[in-house]
């Protein structure tokens, strides 16, 4: 096309469940590519972008200026619980385990525990059960708490099995009276993150004085892992975008091989935008290396020919020699969401779908007869009981 770069709002159809920030279906991207670009080059781009839009059309005047705070993947679900950290609340997640992994408590012992310590706390028993409540509904696991009060004692809660530990608990938490401690621990380490994030986004909102909320907070996610274990398949695979450049190139997918250790290390160039606890965007540097990107997907049991035959447009597309290029491509729908200050992005679509993907008012999805799937070569088949 002779572009070099570009961006379109560009209207995206997905197949994606319902959720407060994602509409079923349909939405709208404001997409953006650069030739001989570096992640940092989006970045700068992004960051003379939003920030003014924000403070200006946004329901708050203030917004993060130039450069945004960037949090590598691994710090973020240790420190915040979450890849997508609102950065307006100031709690943090610290880790206990060393403390714990002998305790008497058996969900605590040799599992990953983590605290998150809620100064100048003042709320009352029952606001305590609520918020906890809340949590355990959202998570489906259990979480505890322990409180320091006046005086300076461990009180309530799980405090009884801290009492051996409390000289060491009280030093390596800076614990000062009056101070509320929530706790997640689970068996597995991104169960206890996720926990905690949990714990911080609850006891955040729900404390004033833990939440500077009128302003738009904007941060970085970097250095996602290139490779995961599925949950379910118990196999290598992609975390998050099989298209994006590995970190060291070819040379980190060839020294890794055979290993699974050196895999899981790998990290990849892609990047999400976060504001406010919403991830705005996904984007990366592409893997434009068509040899490279064979290599990538070899690591997920998928070889040249799956490659070829799977995304046959993109790979002929670098064979003929594409430079190299990166991307973002923040979500139109759930910036206006943060802009009008609403709790789901529902509530800036003009025709919104349910949960289920029904259009309501205009009787989609509805029947479709013989004929009609006929014209489109479409044949329902019906599998044996």
């Amino acid at each position: 096309s002779g572009f070099d770069r570009y961006f379109q709002i560009a209207p995206c159809f997905r197949d994606e469940d319902a959720r407060a920030d994602r509409s079923p279906g349909e939405f709208y991207q404001l997409d953006m590519e650069m030739a001989f670009a570096s992640q940092d080059d989006v970045f700068a781009v992004i960051e003379k972008v939003l920030p003014p839009v924000f403070a200006e059309f946004g329901k708050y005047n203030r917004a993060s200026k130039a450069p945004f705070t960037r949090i590598p993947y691994a710090e973020a679900m240790e420190k915040y619980g979450s890849d997508k950290p609102d950065l307006r609340i100031d709690l943090t997640a610290t880790d206990i385990s060393e403390f714990t992994k002998d305790s008497e408590f058996e969900p605590f012992k040799g599992a990953f525990v983590k605290a998150v310590v809620i100064d100048k706390f003042s709320g009352a028993r029952k606001f305590i059960d609520k918020v906890i409540a809340d949590v355990e509904i959202l998570t489906g696991s259990k979480t505890y708490w322990f409180k320091v009060d006046e005086n300076g004692e461990l009180v309530g809660g799980v405090a009884k099995f801290f009492a051996s530990v409390k000289d060491q608990i009280k030093t390596a938490l800076n614990l000062q009276p009056n101070t509320l401690v929530a706790i997640s621990a689970d068996k597995k380490l991104l169960k206890a993150q996720k926990n905690a994030g949990a714990l911080i986004k609850a006891f955040g909102y729900a404390t004033d004085n833990h939440i500077d909320k009128e302003q738009y907070a904007f941060c970085w996610i970097v250095d996602f892992p290139m490779y995961e274990i599925g949950e379910e398949s118990g196999e290598l695979e992609f975390c998050h975008n099989p298209f994006s450049m590995p970190q060291g190139g070819m040379k980190a997918i060839k020294d890794a091989e055979g290993d699974v250790d050196k895999i899981l290390d790998i990290k990849a160039y892609q990047y999400d935008v976060v504001c406010n606890g919403v991830e705005l965007s996904s984007g990366a540097v592409r893997n434009h290396d068509p040899e490279l990107m064979v290599e990538a997907f070899k690591i997920v049991g998928l070889g040249e020919d799956d490659v070829k035959a799977k995304f046959p447009a993109m790979y002929n597309a670098f064979c003929y020699g594409a430079p190299p290029h990166a991307g973002v491509a923040p979500g139109v729908d759930r910036m206006v969401m943060l802009l009008a200050d609403v709790d789901t992005i529902r509530e800036v679509i003009p025709f919104p779908m349910n949960k289920r993907a029904q259009d309501i008012m205009m009787g989609a999805p509805g029947f479709v007869d013989e004929k009609q799937l006929r014209d489109v070569h479409i044949s329902i088949v019906k599998e044996d009981n």
